[in-house]
């Protein structure tokens, strides 16, 4: 990633399944304002799959997703300021 990202604020979720990272994602987010960054720590890779897509629907920005090791992943997340 070429451009420097600031975060906002940091989610980790990493120990919990189905619905919960997903859902804890999605609330965090309809709390921030527009602009700002979610860091998303997670290691369940059905949420790994779901949450771009959720983001999607719901106008959120997916700035990244990586690989830290074996299932553990870092999503960035720019909200889209529902607040």
């Amino acid at each position: 990633m070429s451009e420097e990202v600031t975060v906002t604020k940091t989610l980790d979720v990493c120990g919990k399944i189905c619905p919960y990272p997903d859902m804890n994602t999605m609330t965090t987010l309809k709390k921030m304002a527009k602009g700002e960054v979610l860091e998303v720590l997670l290691d369940y890779p059905m949420s790994v799959e779901r949450i771009p897509r959720t983001l999607k629907k719901q106008g959120h920005k997916l700035v990244s997703v990586e690989q830290i090791d074996g299932p553990n992943h870092r999503m960035l997340i720019e909200a889209f300021g529902l607040k």
